[in-house]
């Protein structure tokens, strides 16, 4: 990496950083190629996020850390290469990578930012927090030591697993003392905003803001409206698949339209 290359990603880091604001929440419709990135980029939006899933599938794999490090990761730089805001990565659980090859990875991507979460697919549930919290406190450290201001979003899965299994409303205020242990550790080992993923209900969500240390990013679910969702504190609102998922769906409609 060139220095005004270097130089450029750390302006770019600042400014993803800077637009964590609680209450005036940065918007992130997620993209999974150039294409869909320069769509965000021409509609206003003022940085880009990836999806895993979405970038993938695109790629002919499963979500969930089923597709190489290497192309997802190559995938990351293209979108980077091709816009001229900050991206933040969906990096999901690391693939794998000790922390400086990670954070030399997604600096040589151009990620000005990055999702990782707290779930083990190999294990098939949730890492212990207080290793998974050393694990991100070595990359932040690594981070660090190479003068590179990585903007880190830690992902909170407590909630995913109940919500894809049906859980019924009135079910998510329980698992919010676990969240905050979650949230509070990863945030002290040098996080800079926390993602209690599929957390949506409204009297958790408002306790989980109250008492995290740190901004908090929620996903995009139709349970709440943004002006809801910014009214709680929130500091950033993911979209995820969704948008990956809406534009299958309608483009199997057209397909099958063209059959008639």
């Amino acid at each position: 990496m060139t220095a005004s290359h270097a130089t450029d990603l750390q302006s770019q880091c600042d400014q993803l950083r800077s637009l964590h604001r609680p209450g005036a929440p940065l918007l992130l419709p997620n993209a999974w190629d150039v294409a869909t990135a320069r769509a965000v980029v021409a509609a206003g939006f003022p940085v880009v996020a990836t999806t895993s899933a979405g970038v993938a599938a695109t790629l002919g794999y499963e979500d969930q850390e089923g597709a190489p490090a290497g192309e997802m990761l190559a995938a990351a730089a293209r979108i980077a290469r091709g816009v001229e805001v900050p991206v933040t990565v969906d990096a999901e659980g690391g693939y794998g990578m000790q922390p400086g090859e990670l954070v030399a990875a997604l600096r040589s991507a151009g990620a000005a930012g990055c999702n990782l979460e707290d779930t083990d697919h190999t294990a098939g549930g949730l890492r212990d927090p207080d290793r998974h919290a050393e694990w991100l406190r070595a990359v932040r450290q690594a981070a660090s030591a190479d003068g590179y201001r990585l903007v880190i979003n830690a992902r909170v899965d407590v909630f995913l697993g109940p919500f894809l299994d049906g859980a019924g409303p009135g079910t998510q205020e329980g698992l919010v003392p676990e969240a905050l242990r979650r949230a509070n550790a990863y945030l002290e080992a040098g996080a800079d905003c926390v993602y209690p993923i599929l957390l949506w209900e409204t009297d958790a969500l408002r306790r989980f803001i109250a008492e995290v240390n740190g901004p908090v990013n929620v996903a995009r679910l139709p349970q709440a409206s943004l002006a809801e969702l910014a009214a709680a504190g929130v500091a950033r609102v993911s979209w995820g698949t969704f948008l990956h998922m809406d534009a299958l769906a309608r483009f199997a409609e057209q397909l099958a339209a063209l059959q008639k």
